[in-house]
């Protein structure tokens, strides 16, 4: 069965794009509506991260050939890496909170109050309810399993992509 799944470029992004929207869904009709989380700044970026990789990996679903596939694939894999980061760098926070914890202004306040070249590194910066652990599953909190997913989408993305065939004299072989 897996090999049936992850033989087919096709399969492997719409798999991906299923399980973004999946994430997604529980994130934001579960986890914020029902349990009452709000999303911090470093969450925020990585849902959005998120939304273009799923968008990235459905058009790349929906391309016809590999140049399509390569093309949003490393879209995908690029908008990844960047939710890969911020996970990473929330998990720290979580890991060594800063020792002033008050909350600081949301994303839209900081991009509204200040240019993108000082909001920016205040998002990377954190503050105490980007470093807070409200939910934990199996031990780890969601900046922690948001690196583990968007690990698990890179490398999915890059190992499928290097058995793409190569071009040969400017044709694709079918």
């Amino acid at each position: 069965m897996p090999s049936f799944l992850l033989d087919h470029p096709r399969r492997v992004f719409a798999g991906i794009a299923l399980i973004c929207a999946g994430m997604l869904a529980y994130g934001i009709l579960y986890l914020q509506n029902v349990v009452g989380l709000e999303p911090c700044p470093m969450c925020i970026v990585q849902r959005y991260c998120l939304i273009l990789l799923g968008v990235f990996s459905a058009l790349a679903a929906f391309s016809r050939g590999p140049g399509g596939w390569r093309l949003w694939g490393l879209l995908a894999v690029a908008i990844g890496g960047f939710g890969l980061f911020t996970a990473a760098r929330q998990s720290w926070l979580q890991w060594n909170p800063p020792p002033l914890a008050t909350c600081g202004r949301d994303l839209f306040g900081m991009i509204e109050s200040f240019p993108l070249q000082r909001a920016i590194p205040m998002i990377f910066r954190g503050a105490g309810d980007c470093s807070a652990i409200d939910w934990t599953f199996l031990g780890l909190t969601i900046a922690n399993w948001s690196f583990i997913w968007f690990a698990i989408f890179i490398a999915g993305i890059l190992n499928m992509l290097l058995k793409l065939p190569r071009r040969r004299g400017g044709v694709m072989p079918t």
